[in-house]
């Protein structure tokens, strides 16, 4: 099922909270909707499941203009972050439960029900538990559930709102692979909410980065982290540092202070220079190289991060090296970004 999104605008008591966003999301794809908290994407998600409408603008599901229609009749299958299950009723009932309450013209017979939702217990390998009650249940295996009963009826879209943000980091991880290899065997559209980056850029087909109501950029998981295109961008996805900086005659100066890096059709003037931690070298005594002096070094995992307070005006700079890489640190350090990028100053 595609999904069209077309400058929808929605205001709440007259603050807005999507302000004129446009999205196409293709039949069959795992899409997140990743940003800060404030940004739009869960009233964005909302939306799109008819759980609320928008104040102008609308919303396709294929041909259809789905904008007034309600959650029931767009049928979609609706993940909550806290799961939202019956703690009266087993796995069992629980999953069954959209099905149960279908008016009686569309209610499939008792018999097809329960194959149903044994069929899907063997989908989220959960089987053998129908008989629990969710008090009974992990975390992770309540959240199984949750997407169990959302696929039960035969949802033309799966909509997923911070599916793994009560759980433990260990959980998540797994989660998150389980829930790409479902979404593989399925192939049901996919729109999930997540605040987490790695989240999103481990499961998305693609991502939409969305800041204070608009999308930023769309864009495969490669393409928003390796060619980010703004500050906030580069900035949110991964980690990040900045330096000012300004262009003149080809080269980047740094402090005035020609810096050993080449930028491809920059003009003159400010700039700020965007860079990441693991995509640094350390530079030796090269003349051209960024120098700072550290103020504090941490272990994390095989690496070290150092802070470095850069320049005359001491700007905060982080770096990754190998941890066997800095025995004896000395109190300065040169070093060159080998991934960075040049954004006009603001």
């Amino acid at each position: 099922m595609d999904i069209r999104v077309v400058d929808v605008r929605k205001d709440f008591d007259r603050y807005p909270a999507l302000r004129g966003v446009s999205l196409d999301i293709r039949s069959g794809e795992l899409i997140a909707l990743l940003g800060p908290s404030g940004s739009g994407k869960t009233t964005l998600l909302r939306l799109i499941a008819g759980l609320e409408h928008p104040t102008s603008g609308m919303v396709f599901f294929g041909d259809e203009d789905a904008s007034q229609k309600s959650v029931q009749e767009r049928n979609v299958g609706f993940v909550f972050q806290s799961y939202a299950l019956f703690k009266h009723l087993t796995v069992a009932d629980n999953i069954a439960f959209g099905l149960k309450v279908r008016p009686r013209d569309k209610r499939p017979p008792g018999a097809a029900i329960r194959k149903r939702a044994s069929e899907l217990l063997d989908l989220v390998q959960l089987s053998g538990l129908e008989k629990r009650f969710p008090a009974q249940l992990s975390g992770g295996q309540r959240q199984r559930v949750a997407l169990a009963r959302a696929l039960a009826i035969e949802p033309r879209v799966l909509l997923l709102d911070e599916p793994f943000g009560a759980l433990d980091a260990k959980v998540r991880r797994e989660l998150r692979q389980w829930l790409r290899e479902l979404h593989d065997k399925t192939g049901h559209t996919t729109v999930f909410v997540t605040h987490d980056q790695e989240e999103a850029l481990e499961l998305a087909d693609r991502v939409v980065v969305m800041s204070q109501g608009l999308i930023e950029q769309v864009g495969t998981p490669d393409e928003i982290y390796d060619s980010p295109n703004s500050p906030f961008v580069f900035s949110f996805i991964g980690e990040a540092s900045e330096l000012p900086v300004s262009v003149a005659g080809g080269q980047i100066l740094f402090e005035g202070h020609p810096v050993g890096l080449s930028p491809a059709r920059a003009g003159d003037g400010a700039a700020r220079l965007f860079l990441r931690p693991n995509s640094v070298d350390l530079a030796g005594d090269r003349p051209d190289a960024l120098r700072g002096t550290v103020a504090s070094v941490r272990r994390s995992g095989g690496w070290r991060r150092i802070n470095l307070l850069v320049g005359e005006a001491k700007h905060l700079v982080e770096i990754e090296v190998p941890a066997d890489a800095c025995h004896d640190l000395p109190d300065k350090i040169a070093f060159l970004p080998r991934y960075w990028q040049l954004f006009p100053a603001s």
